[in-house]
């Protein structure tokens, strides 16, 4: 009856809410508080996991940036590889094949060569 007293002094003790707010205290104050702690906790607890999760995601994404950077370079590097291998095959077949040009143009000359002789 204390805890009745204390409310109905608070707001006055003809307000009708204040006489119900002092019998739902008496009914449900212990409950009501276990609740607030319990909610308090659980909201502790979601802002915890929420930082954990976002801490998380930002670890997940500098992995994936850098998994990213480390697949591009090894991409450039194949494709350097490749267009090295590319101009010294065309380098080889240019030096296989003789044009036909250059190889009349030398016909021509052991020809004026053979017959100067």
């Amino acid at each position: 009856m204390a805890k009745e007293s204390k409310v109905a002094e608070g707001k006055g003790s003809n307000d009708p809410s204040s006489k119900i707010e002092a019998i739902k205290n008496l009914i449900f104050g212990e409950n009501i508080a276990a609740y607030n702690s319990e909610f308090e906790q659980v909201k502790k607890d979601i802002a915890a996991k929420r930082k954990e999760l976002r801490d998380y995601i930002e670890d997940t994404h500098k992995e994936l940036n850098q998994a990213i950077d480390n697949l591009s370079t090894d991409i450039n590097i194949r494709i350097t590889e490749l267009e090295d291998t590319l101009a010294d095959k065309a380098d080889m077949l240019d030096s296989k094949k003789v044009d036909k040009k250059i190889l009349g143009d030398l016909l021509i000359n052991l020809g004026e060569k053979i017959n100067q002789k």
